[in-house]
């Protein structure tokens, strides 16, 4: 029995999986889970001095099963202090039937990419198709992958504010984004000014505290909260949720980590008051959007799932193109 497994690098990840395929891959995964094709997720979540360890575990039954493990340390000091990545960490993807380790990635990739696609598959049904003003807030890699994802799924999107805590890093955004993607993006210095003009927000920061208020976004907006994947990170008013149309990724995860968890303990919603979860959309058994006035926020924390199915097309590309570096384990 072949018992090898593939070491690939971030370069080796970063050519294999490009933004449109991922979509594709987040589409499958989803729908997967609607389907009853995805085996149970687990979350852990480790303080630790200066920083914070996400445990994700799940799979998929493709052919084969596919399972992935992924640990990621959140160190938010991390590039400023030791010009390491602030989210650093591993994918290890296993044959589900055999339990045998088939690869070991980095995660930088697949989690910036992953998060960003899944984005850009909820708009595809949940924000109006006419959409032309964005608001990104966090200003960091994720802000301009979300950004990316956007523009594919959304080609009417012309004019993009960047908000950030720190203005250097929403300028930087705006100049760089505005000349890869032809479009205008400008650094906003007033939130408010910029949500009251979008159709499109989305919050992708470490934010411990909510800043997106109820007030402050208008009728037919969509909503991406990213940035929540931890019990005390909190990006939007618990009043903005139990107000709209909530969607989520995974029910019992939001609860759990994201900003369901907030609205939850605030006691302004119950699990009952969400619309439902992402795949149950994709795989048309329940409803998206469904008129243009209706504020639609999708609260994403972030599931072993994307992480699986991304890893498993790297994986499968990777063996196909003869890329990475082969280990046996048990010599």
């Amino acid at each position: 029995m072949n018992t090898d497994m593939l070491l690939l690098r971030r370069s080796d990840v970063t050519n294999l999986l490009s933004l449109p395929d991922c979509i594709d891959a987040m589409h499958e995964a989803f729908t997967m889970r609607s389907q009853g094709r995805a085996l149970a997720t687990g979350l852990m979540h480790i303080d630790a001095d200066g920083g914070e360890f996400h445990i994700k575990g799940g799979g998929l039954r493709m052919t084969p099963t596919y399972v992935g493990l992924k640990a990621n340390g959140g160190f938010f000091a991390n590039h400023k202090t030791f010009g390491l990545p602030n989210i650093i960490g591993l994918i290890v993807l296993f044959d589900g039937h055999t339990g045998r380790p088939l690869a070991v990635m980095d995660s930088i990739t697949i989690t910036l990419m992953r998060t960003a696609a899944t984005t850009a598959l909820a708009a595809r049904y949940l924000a109006r198709p006419e959409s032309t003003v964005a608001t990104i807030c966090g200003c960091g890699n994720q802000g301009r992958a979300q950004l990316t994802a956007l523009k594919l799924v959304l080609p009417e999107l012309q004019h993009v504010f960047a908000w950030d805590t720190v203005s250097q890093a929403a300028a930087e955004l705006a100049s760089e984004m505005s000349r890869r993607l032809g479009i205008e993006v400008e650094a906003a210095a007033d939130l408010a000014a910029a949500a009251r003009r979008s159709d499109i927000i989305v919050t992708c920061t470490p934010a411990r505290r909510f800043f997106l208020r109820k007030e402050l976004v208008r009728p037919g907006t969509f909503i991406a909260a990213v940035g929540a994947d931890s019990p005390d990170k909190q990006e939007l008013d618990p009043g903005l949720l139990a107000s709209c149309k909530l969607v989520v990724d995974i029910v019992d995860q939001c609860a759990h980590v994201g900003e369901l968890h907030h609205a939850l303990d605030a006691k302004v919603m119950t699990i009952e008051d969400v619309h439902g979860e992402l795949g149950d959309i994709v795989d048309h058994k329940i409803a998206g959007r469904t008129s243009a006035e209706e504020i639609v926020v999708f609260d994403t924390t972030g599931s072993a799932i994307q992480d699986t199915a991304a890893a498993a097309m790297v994986y499968r590309k990777a063996v196909a193109q003869g890329l990475g570096t082969l280990v046996n384990l048990y010599e």
